[in-house]
């Protein structure tokens, strides 16, 4: 049987973060809950725990360059290695709706901070870790980084930008052993039931173009979908987008 795989979950204290936290834990990994908030994260650590895995809450603001490394040495010295990174994490802004002409700059670099800056922090620090033990980085994106979001632009633009680093990082990293993939979930999370409070619109717009007619879980449909990503099941997959949205989104 193979030692249970180490992996870090950015944003993981609560939606999408969580759930993929659940979904390692059931395969009996060590997962540690990268974020801001202690109470929540260490909360799911809980989970974690229960769930089968071991649960570590380690605290991190993926936009900052000595957060991210304090981080990735507090799972060093705790686990001796590294075997697999997910940047879930967003900026609270996320599902705000506004029009690119009423978005403050401050806006965008905080969507940039999070989602681009924090990937290529994370990759950075993470990299020497990966390649020790042939492991694996996986960007959330989203299918607003292939088709656009009106009233989203920031949100979309950065979701499209990750999906070039990764398939970048992957052609960089692959002669190396370490894959680089990116997974486009449509789940129901804390941060969709926002977007659904800010457009009530949005929610028959969403559920009418998705052909299984529901959002995804968390933890059996999200989480089931990373963790494969994550696994050496997926030892020869590197630079794709896995849509996991119900067929929702027409572009792959």
């Amino acid at each position: 049987m193979s030692e249970p795989l180490v992996v870090l979950v950015t944003g993981a204290s609560g939606g999408v973060g969580r759930g993929i936290a659940l979904a390692c834990a059931a395969a009996g990994w060590q997962v540690w809950i990268g974020a801001r908030r202690e109470r929540e994260s260490s909360a799911v650590a809980r989970e974690v725990d229960a769930a089968g895995g071991q649960g570590r809450f380690v605290p991190l603001d993926v936009g900052d360059a000595g957060s991210v490394a304090r981080a990735v040495d507090a799972i060093l010295d705790r686990d001796g290695g590294l075997d697999g990174v997910v940047h879930n994490a967003t900026s609270h802004l996320s599902p705000r709706p506004v029009r690119l002409a009423e978005t403050p700059v401050a806006e965008l670099r905080d969507h940039f901070a999070v989602s681009v800056r924090g990937a290529w922090l994370l990759a950075r620090a993470s990299f020497p870790h990966l390649r020790a033990r042939r492991g694996s980085l996986l960007l959330l994106t989203s299918e607003a980084g292939f088709e656009g979001k009106a009233r989203l632009a920031p949100y979309a633009a950065v979701k499209g930008m990750q999906r070039g680093l990764a398939r970048a990082l992957a052609r960089e990293w692959g002669p190396a052993g370490v894959r680089v993939n990116c997974l486009a979930p449509l789940a129901a999370s804390p941060a969709m039931q926002a977007a659904f409070q800010h457009d009530p619109s949005m929610a028959g717009r969403v559920l009418g173009r998705n052909p299984l007619g529901r959002l995804g879980d968390p933890v059996l449909d999200v989480g089931a979908a990373a963790r494969f990503l994550l696994s050496r099941d997926a030892a020869y997959v590197t630079g794709h987008t896995l849509m996991v949205d119900g067929g929702s989104c027409p572009v792959t």
